[in-house]
Order: structure tokens, then sequence, then C-alpha cells
């Protein structure tokens, strides 16, 4: 290649710069115009699975193209986010995101390859539940109260289960009620809920932390007894059931419920962001999801971009808090 021509390649490279914006826009005002992929980041059968497989065709019909739901596993959620970071921000990859791969990956892993908040646009949080402290029923205690009057006389005995592994909800969860409560507990991890329900109803491990959608047909049909939610309020679903924070020890505990939201990569032109908001908030009031979102525990909510930009700031900011305070590390 001669002189010339190698001079010549820096003005190539900035004038597809410059052009990339430009068709993005254009490609806005006939946005969509061929079939979405809407990332899953684990694999199917899981709660997220569920949300991406009820949402995912009523937003095609809403946007009059296919939307085909992608299921990427492994890594806590993070293979599936990244792909779409590193997608062409255009509005045709999407993922459904939760706070694990979103707020707390990066805490407690350097090498994760994105930032949550910075490379993914937010559309609109679609809803969470609250996670619940349950053990089988072997465990004597009857209530939140005898539960951690036991644990206090018995420092370094008892041991709970994450349903996620380290540096999932669960067990943020349940380091923050260690912190708050100054206990003397043991973190177990596992890979899913699946793998939690027959050593905690075989009585090989004391307690789990796992979302309430998980946990709820067992504490309903008797299998597993519950201490509390991990939500502000008691959940309607199981309203006998405490809230943690209602207990003197556990005040100071903060909003540990786990949620979920749709999310595009950054640089997505606004007016298709705004598209998909309007999309899928309007997905979101469809009586038929609303019915089955309530009978899996989940409270919806729908958002703005905006909105939904503030309420993953403030918890990434409380995950912060107790990745610090625990000294979590990726393991």
């Amino acid at each position: 290649m001669n002189r010339r021509k190698l001079a010549r390649i820096p003005y190539l490279m900035l004038g597809l710069a410059c052009a990339l914006p430009i068709s993005l826009a254009r490609g806005a005002d006939n946005y969509p115009s061929r079939a979405l992929t809407l990332v899953v980041p684990y694999v199917a059968g899981g709660a997220v699975d569920f949300l991406g497989r009820l949402t995912g065709p009523r937003l095609a019909e809403r946007l009059g193209q296919n939307v085909v739901i992608e299921n990427i596993g492994g890594a806590s959620g993070t293979l599936g986010a990244a792909k779409v970071v590193a997608a062409r921000p255009d509005g045709y990859t999407l993922v459904i995101g939760s706070g694990s791969e979103i707020s707390v990956a990066k805490l407690i892993n350097p090498n994760v390859s994105y930032d949550g908040e910075r490379d993914l646009a937010p559309i609109s949080l679609l809803g969470s539940t609250p996670q619940v402290l349950v053990s089988g029923t072997k465990l004597t205690a009857k209530t939140l109260d005898e539960l951690l009057a036991a644990m206090r006389a018995s420092p370094g005995k008892f041991s709970y289960a994450s349903a996620g592994g380290v540096g999932s909800p669960s067990h943020l969860a349940g380091e923050a009620i260690r912190l708050a409560a100054s206990l003397d507990i043991t973190h177990v991890p596992y890979k899913g809920a699946g793998q939690v329900f027959p050593d905690l109803m075989g009585g090989h491990i004391e307690l789990a932390l796992m979302t309430l959608t998980s946990a709820m047909p067992h504490i309903k049909s008797g299998k597993l007894k519950a201490f509390g939610v991990t939500s502000p309020k008691r959940s309607q679903e199981i309203p006998n059931v405490p809230a943690l924070a209602e207990h003197r020890s556990l005040a100071s505990l903060a909003d540990m419920s786990v949620w979920w939201g749709l999310f595009a990569p950054a640089k997505t032109p606004a007016p298709i962001l705004q598209r998909l908001n309007k999309e899928f908030n309007d997905v979101l009031k469809e009586p038929v999801v609303i019915d089955k979102l309530h009978a899996q525990g989940i409270t919806i909510v729908g958002s703005t971009p905006a909105e939904f930009q503030t309420f993953i700031r403030a918890d990434t900011e409380n995950y912060r808090k107790i990745v610090r305070s625990a000294n979590i590390q990726a393991q």
C-alpha cells in the first residue's frame, strides 16, 4: 500500500464514525423494520426466561415485528448482558436485565467487560419481587425472633444458601442480614433455587434466601417455613409473613427485592427508546400480563427511562455498601 492510500485511512475512519450516528438517526424514522432479538441472560426455565417469554410476544404485537427470545446463560447473567452491550445501538437487540448483571457484577469482579450503568440504556423497570428467608420444616424455630435467638446462641452453626451464588442478590441479602443483626452465619453458594430445595427440605442446610417467585409454591404447600421478606412491607401474596425490617435487629435493612427491566445498548437513539418505553409499559398494563405476574409474586412497576436510571443508581449504591462491608469478591 503506497503512502497516498495510507494517508487516506484516517479520513475514511473519521467518515465512518460520522456516518454511524446519521444512519442510526435515519433508522429511527422507520423503526422497527425487521425482527428484534430479546436476550434472556439466563438458561430457559427461570424467572427471567418466564418474563421474556411473557412480554416478548406481546411487545412484538405492538411493534408489528417478531421478537426472537435468545437465552444466553452463564457467568451470573453477564455473558448475555455483554452481548447486548456490544450490539449495534439501533434498538434491535434488547435484554431483560436484573440487579445481578446490571448493578452487582462490576462491583465484585473488575474483570467484567462492561459497566451496567454506563453501557446499557434503561428503557423501563418491569417489576420486582421480594426475597424471602426460608428453612425446611426440620428447623425448630417458628418465628423470626426465635430464629435470631437460636443463631446468636450457636454462633457459626447456621448456614444459609444463596440461590445464585457469590455476588447474587440472594447472597448480598444474606450478608446484609448478617451485618445488620451481627450474626455469625456461613454463606453456601448454589447455582439456582432448584439445587437449594432438596438440601433445604432434607435439613442439610438450615436457611436459604431466594425470590418469593421461586419459594412461594413450597411455602404455601407447607414444605418450607418463611421467616421474613426483604421488601420494606409485607407481600400481599403471603401477608402473614413479616418484613424482615419489622424486627428491631433488622430495622436498618434496605429493600433487597429482586428487580427486572428492559435495556438497549447505550447510545440507542432517544426516539427508539421512547417508542420501546411506550410499548413495553403498555404490555405491562395488559390484564393477562398483570394476572400472570401477580401469580408469581411479582409487583409490576413500569417507569420512564429517567426514573429507571435513578432507581438503578440508588440500587447500585446500596449493593456497593454491602459489598464493601462484607468484603465480597468474585470467586
